[in-house]
Order: C-alpha cells, then structure tokens, then sequence
C-alpha cells in the first residue's frame, strides 16, 4: 500500500467534494453540508385532512413607501370614528437599538433599521432588514379575517389610526398603540417595545361593537421579497427563505422555489412554535400564544413576492365584549441567548445542519471565551489552540507516521527500482518494511478523518454566528465577517500550506508531487473571498500544526539517534 498516494487521493476527492458542492449550490440545489433546505429540513409528518385555509385573508402585498395601499374587491372600509378614511401616514419610532417606522395603512411594521448594526455594502449606514422601498420589500403585518359575506374586519390594508404619543424609548418600554374598526369589530394593536431589546411585545383587542356574536381569526404574517441579502456570497452557501418551528416536526425550513412549485413541506396545523424569515445573520418570527391552535401557511402572493402567517381563532365574542390576544414579534440578528429565551427552538434559525450536537458546544466555548478575552479575533485562536490541544494525542499519532513514512522515503524509493512493474512482489516487500519499523500504512489518515466532522462544524460555526459581523480583530481586520482587505491572512494560509507539505513525505510520482504544490493555490485561492474569521482559524490552526509536527519529528529523529547507538 502506498500511503502517500492514499492521502494524495483524499485530499483530491475533498477538493473536488468541495468544488461540485459549490457548483450544486451555484445551480440552485441543496448544499451538501447541511446548510440548505433541503438538506437539512426534517421531513414533516403526512397531514391528516384539515380544514382549508382561511381565504379571507387579504393577499395582496404591502406597496412601495409613499404609494396609497391597495384594498381587496370584496373589502369595504368603514370610516374611523364617523370620519373619511385617511391617506396613508408614516409613523416613525426610535429605540436604543431599533429606528421603526409604521404605516397607519393596517398597522404595519414597515421598516426596521437596527442601530447597532451596519449595512453590508456601507459602514457608515444603519442595517436595513424590514423595508417597504422600490428595491426591497419585507414587513411584517397583523389582521382580523372571518367577518361574514359582504363584509370586513380590520386588516393589513384597512387603515389605522395612531392613539399614542411618545414616539421615542426614554424608560425601559414604549408603547405604539393604533386603532381601527370595520364590520362592527374594533382592533386595538399595542406594540410594546423593550430598552436593549429586539423582541416585540404584540397585543391585539378585538372587540364587538355589534349586537350579534362574532367568531373572527387573527393572523401575524411576514411578507418579503424573494431577493438574497446583500452580503451573500457566491462561495459559501446560506439560507434565505420561510421557517417555522413546532414541536412535532422541529426546525423546518421552506425554499422560495418549492413554494412556486408547490413542493413545500411543513407542518400546517399546530398549537405551539412560531413563524420566521430567515437570512443570513438576522431573522424575524412572529411567536403566537402556546397551546392555541393554528394554520400555518407558506405561500406566494404574487411575483417574487412571498409570504409566510399562521392564523388562531380567538373563539366567539359577544355584543359588547373583547378578546384579547397575546404574541411577539423578533426582529433582528440571530442572537442565540436572547431568542431560546423567547420561544423554545427560535435560536434554530442559526442553522448548523447535520452538525449541530458539536457545533452548540463548540459555540458555547466561544462565548465562554469572549466572556474572557473581550475580542471574536482572540477568541478564535482561543479556540483553535483549544481543539488543537484537545487533539493532540491523535495529531501525535498522525505525525509521527508521517515522519516515519519521511524516514524510510529512500528505502521506498529503492524498492520501487528494485520490483519495477511488478506491483504484488513491490506492494509486499513495503508491508514487510512497515512490519519492522513498526509503521501503520493508515496512522497519517485515521486521525485527520476522526477531526474532519468538528473541523466542518467550526466552520459552520464561525459561518453562521452573527457575532462575527463588524467585530475587529488586530490592525487592518476591522470585521471578522468580511474578507481579508489586504489578503495577508489568506497568504500567510498558503505559505503555511506549502510548508506543512515540506514537512511530509515527497510522493515518488512528479504528477502527484506537483498536484501537492498547486493544492495550497487552490484552497488559498478559494480563502482569498472567504471571511476573514474563517481564514483567522486556518492560518492558526496550520502553525500550530506545523509547531507540533516539528516537535515530534524532532523528538522521533533524537529517539532515532540514541537506538543507533
């Protein structure tokens, strides 16, 4: 057996597991380490028949900023309080981590600037998730569906009007209350918002102004845009689309295109859990009151233009009488803590697929760290010397096969000019060889397999953890979620590369030794648009590779010298 040409042809059969991952990826298709959909998404239960959901729903979607919005055929707006229905009005709100503005038109949130982020393509400027412009559209709207034929209760496109006063955060909460009524139901809408908080409180009251009972159902919907965020990369794969959580089928995501194509596959009736969108850093999910029953629905309302609602019935009301209706709304990054805190399975929209039962700890050791360090940078190498050490023993192992393959290269050699072409007579003359030295063909692979699954893991990890955005290192690493702007550490991972294959046994074969050398150039290469966190672990991660490698050779050629003597 030949070793070297065993680890040649692993390192091979990785990079090009790597490149068809991409180019799977590049087309549209599930990505093969777990962060996709499709990969990753558990497969819900079969559905037992259920009632259809409720179409009253109003479908169309929330118009440009500043554009008067649409009403439904079948929909009639009464006027608030014996006066015409207004215009449209903006209503801005500001928070110590949100600036929000409201439309008056259904009580929407339609824009949600989080102040302590930047946005991707400009430093200087506030992160964007919810908007309602020309080029993004992605707001979260509440209603009242169920009234009966020929009429219609207070929805996303009936208009509201604005009954509170403060409009900026100055203790720990803030109140933004609107008012409607249509039909003969008044809906009070009161979103309370938290200092330091990204969570929502929502509170709906339906209350009956008629003299008959009323059955109406409420829904809490997200509508956005098909369109990717703009911090995606064409090199790693992320997800951006619907989500929801219960406790029958957990975690499932929801792709845009099976929802086009009727595909989509999720639980649609259930009593606990929450709806989400779900981008790359940041989500929102609208967390309903547990143990009531819900539809939940994924659907396209028009081009490129999706939704995601689950709808309650709040049961009957009578004349006079009021309800009233409890959720949350999140809006913001994918802060672990904070959303297991809300709503049990929440902070699963940090995806680490297949993964996950070893990347949780691993993050949870990170936070430890930064608890102690204070800085993502140093808490990276933290970490690398961390997992490098809890290795050791099998690194060892590794390298001293390796070294032991570097001493007997000349014998090797000889014996491949000695058999020539004949490859049982040559192949048993090397297991004969590796008998008496001692030397197990496999000791080089076995330990370097055994790591790959937690080193795939630290690079979810990394990927996928909010934390890493905007956060500094040292000198020219201003954000740790952004590519090297200089390129030294995606350098610094290439010559590192190139000198760790110094370190290991030449292979014989000139075609398979120059296949080792281009090898750092192409994963370098790839390290040259990767974020800079990422390349950070590596670079780390190869010099103490090379440090500890030296060291056992070092301390095999001594033990060496004193056996010859």
């Amino acid at each position: 057996m030949d070793i070297r040409r065993t680890i040649l042809w692993m390192i091979l059969s990785f990079s090009l597991l790597l490149l068809w991952n991409n180019w799977q990826v590049h087309n549209g298709n599930p990505s093969l380490f777990g962060t996709s959909p499709a990969a990753t998404q558990q497969a819900a239960p079969a559905q037992t028949a259920q009632a259809p959901a409720d179409t009253s729903v109003p479908t169309a979607a929330a118009p440009a900023a500043g554009t008067p919005a649409p009403i439904a055929a079948d929909s009639t707006v009464p006027a608030n309080n014996g006066q015409p229905a207004s215009a449209s009005e903006k209503v801005h709100v500001k928070t110590d981590v949100y600036d929000l503005t409201f439309d008056t038109m259904g009580a929407q949130l339609i824009k949600a600037e989080l102040l302590n982020y930047a946005a991707p393509d400009d430093k200087n400027q506030r992160m964007v998730l919810l908007d309602n412009s020309a080029n993004s559209v992605y707001v979260a709207q509440t209603g009242v569906v169920g009234a009966p034929n020929g009429q219609s209760y207070p929805t996303h496109l009936t208009p509201f009007k604005l009954v509170s006063t403060d409009h900026t955060l100055a203790g720990d909460t803030l109140k933004v209350v609107f008012e409607s009524e249509s039909g003969g139901v008044k809906v009070t809408k009161t979103y309370t918002l938290h200092k330091g908080r990204y969570d929502i409180d929502v509170q709906h009251t339906i209350q009956n102004q008629g003299d008959a009972p009323v059955s109406p159902s409420l829904y809490l919907q997200l509508t956005r845009d098909g369109n990717d965020p703009g911090d995606t990369s064409a090199f790693y794969s992320t997800f951006t689309g619907p989500a929801l959580y219960s406790a029958e089928a957990k975690f499932q995501k929801i792709t845009f295109s099976d929802i086009d194509k009727g595909k989509s596959n999720y639980v649609k009736q259930a009593d606990n859990g929450w709806i989400g969108m779900v981008q790359h850093y940041f989500a929102t999910a609208w967390v309903p009151t547990e143990s009531k029953p819900r539809h939940n629905e994924a659907l396209r309302l028009s081009n490129n233009l999706y939704a995601i609602r689950a709808i309650e019935g709040v049961g009957t009301i009578q004349p006079g009488q009021q309800v009233t209706v409890d959720s949350h709304l999140w809006v913001g990054p994918q802060d672990q803590r904070a959303m297991s805190e809300l709503a049990p399975g929440l902070e699963l929209v940090v995806d680490y697929g297949w993964l996950t039962i070893i990347a949780k700890p691993l993050f949870k050791i990170m936070t430890w760290l930064h608890a102690l360090l204070g800085n993502w940078g140093w808490t990276i190498v933290a970490l690398t010397l961390l997992i490098k050490l809890v290795f050791y023993p099998l690194s060892a192992a590794s390298y001293r096969s390796m070294a032991k393959m570097k001493q007997v290269a000349p014998r090797l050699q000889a014996l491949r000019e000695k058999f020539g072409d004949d490859k049982a007579k040559m192949n048993a003359a090397m297991m004969e060889m590796y008998r008496t030295e001692k030397i197990n063909p496999l000791g080089g692979c076995l330990p370097m397999v055994v790591q790959i699954p937690v080193f795939i893991a630290l690079y979810w990890v990394l990927l996928g953890s909010v934390e890493m955005r905007g956060a500094p290192w040292i000198l020219w690493i201003h954000d740790l979620a952004a590519r090297d702007p200089w390129f030294i550490l995606p350098a610094f991972m290439m010559a590192t590369m190139f000198l760790q294959i110094k370190l290991n046994p030449t292979p014989p074969d000139p075609t398979q030794a120059r296949i080792m050398m281009i090898m750092p150039l192409v994963f370098g290469g790839m390290m040259f648009f990767f974020p800079a966190g990422l390349v950070l672990y590596w670079c780390v991660n190869n010099a103490v590779s090379i440090a500890q490698q030296r060291y056992i050779m070092h301390k095999l050629d001594k033990e060496t010298a004193a056996a010859a003597r």
